[in-house]
């Protein structure tokens, strides 16, 4: 007779049971994982490791000493004057990263401290694009604490400083008011830019001058000629002196490119 097998009556074996229930587990689990965010699932990690293996949170605190913003880097790698090639083709991004801050500086004028202006220590920097909209350093007084929009006056300085142990100079325009502008020349005098005459105006005035004079002469010659002759009824005399007695003055306008020199001659000295 052949041996009947036995029946668990539909039942699954114990280790297979615990086999299907590790990986449904395991599945719940990694969906789980997936669907949490960075930071929850550093948390997670770190909480299952102290409840396995014991230990402080403390333990995993980050050592933030030695951390440094853009700001911090670009302190550190920064120049007031820069090369043109300089930076670009430097192996450190921290200097690739200061010269980007500096091209994006305006440097037609500065910004200066003259806190310290009795020791002869005088602090000047580029401004930047926020301090160009509202006027800073050109239309209001350029020094850093001062708001003063009246009565300014442009100096050119010979600003030297010491940079990365090399000393260097560079000549910058400064507006300042005349309490900031006594400041700056405390000890030495500085040079001050004034607007420059306009030419054109002045050869203006010699032609209104000279045309004045050669009236008032012709005047006087055609006043002894009338005595003279007679003058025949319609015709003016002085009206034919006047008309032929020299060439056609042309009046010489400005072109458009003159007239917005003019303009902007006294807005940017």
């Amino acid at each position: 007779m052949k041996k009947r097998k036995r029946t668990t009556d539909g039942k699954p074996k114990r280790r297979e049971a615990e086999t299907e229930y590790s990986r449904e587990e395991a599945k719940i689990q990694r969906f789980h994982i997936v669907s949490m965010d960075a930071f929850s699932r550093h948390k997670k990690f770190v909480n299952d490791y102290m409840l396995y293996y014991g230990g402080k949170k403390t333990d995993f605190k980050r050592d933030t000493s030695r951390d440094k913003t853009d700001m911090d880097v670009i302190r550190e790698n920064h120049q007031f004057l820069w090369e043109e090639d300089e930076g670009e083709s430097d192996d450190s991004w921290e200097r690739r990263l200061a010269k980007k801050y500096f091209d994006k500086l305006f440097k037609e004028y500065c910004i200066t401290d003259l806190s310290r202006y009795k020791e002869n220590k005088v602090a000047m920097r580029w401004r930047t694009e926020q301090e160009v909209v509202d006027g800073k350093g050109q239309f209001i007084c350029g020094s850093r604490k001062c708001c003063e929009k009246e009565g300014l006056r442009s100096w050119e300085v010979n600003f030297g400083y010491l940079e990365q142990g090399i000393k260097k100079n560079a000549l910058v325009k400064l507006r300042l008011c005349p309490d900031c502008s006594y400041k700056l020349n405390y000890h030495h005098k500085k040079k001050e830019i004034l607007p420059k005459k306009k030419k054109g105006k002045h050869k203006n005035r010699e032609d209104d001058d000279n045309a004045k004079r050669h009236k008032t002469d012709h005047h006087h010659s055609e006043h002894g000629s009338n005595n003279e002759a007679t003058e025949s009824p319609g015709w003016s005399s002085n009206t034919d002196q006047s008309i032929w007695s020299g060439p056609a003055k042309i009046t010489e306008e400005k072109s458009r490119e003159e007239e917005f020199d003019d303009y902007f001659n006294d807005m940017f000295l």
